[in-house]
């Protein structure tokens, strides 16, 4: 396995020590193959262990690792740095109040995503075994159900950058997840939280949601059906 020295740019910030964010460069060799979690871990393992990130599962799944890298937010744990010409430059997701360094404050993001309930609302008798569902009617949430709520795509949303009160395209896509469950029964009362100015309305379907969703999740053609429904809904 071929090693390639680079040079890796990560914009650090201690609210403690610093007045605003600046940018820090290291220089190291890593394998070819080698994941940006693997590059911040070997810089905070073995030349600066006060560098903060955030990282778990370290398969795709948890969604704790996104940040942006040369101007994409991507997941750290699952993209490779073969993948970047020249320097690498490391930055949190923007959109988001940095905590230090790589970590920022995702408190808001999942408050609002509370807002349109992401989860069953069940009025009806319950089965005794788990309510059925076909193929065919699954098809409509199913690759929506793969969200990981990393924030990728709601930090990429211009929308959200000029109004912190707009619900975001994460919470919007759970929103439709839900409302377009056959077995969930809360549709009418999430049609209703989400048409709002600060709700669906303000998807202005400039598809960067989609470019920055790890999951690769068609984003923006379901908040356009998620529209059509809830126009159809109040005719």
């Amino acid at each position: 396995m071929s090693k390639e020295k680079r040079i890796i740019k990560i914009l650090r910030y201690d609210p403690a020590n610093d007045k605003k964010p600046h940018w820090v460069d290291y220089t190291g060799e890593f394998d070819s193959d080698s994941t940006i979690l693997d590059v911040l871990n070997d810089i905070h393992w073995k030349t600066d262990g006060s560098l903060a990130y955030r990282r778990s599962c370290r398969s795709g799944i948890c969604g704790s690792c996104a940040m942006k890298v040369n101007g994409q937010n991507i997941l750290a744990c699952e993209t490779p740095i073969h993948k970047f010409k020249g320097k690498i430059k490391i930055e949190p997701l923007p959109g988001f109040a940095i905590i230090k360094d790589l970590v920022v404050d995702m408190d808001l993001f999942f408050e609002k995503l509370k807002k349109v309930k992401p989860y069953l609302v069940v009025d009806k008798p319950l089965p005794d075994k788990e309510f059925t569902q076909s193929p065919e009617e699954f098809e409509y949430i199913r690759e929506s159900v793969t969200c990981i709520l990393c924030g990728a795509c709601t930090s990429s949303c211009p929308s959200l950058w000029g109004n912190e009160d707009y619900l975001g395209p994460a919470a919007l896509l759970k929103a439709y997840r839900f409302i377009f469950d056959t077995r969930d029964d809360g549709a009418n009362e999430r049609m209703d939280i989400v048409n709002d100015k600060n709700g669906i309305w303000r998807c202005h379907t400039i598809f960067n949601c989609m470019e920055a969703c790890p999951k690769d999740i068609k984003i923006t053609e379901y908040l356009s059906r998620l529209k059509v429904k809830i126009v159809e809904n109040s005719i």
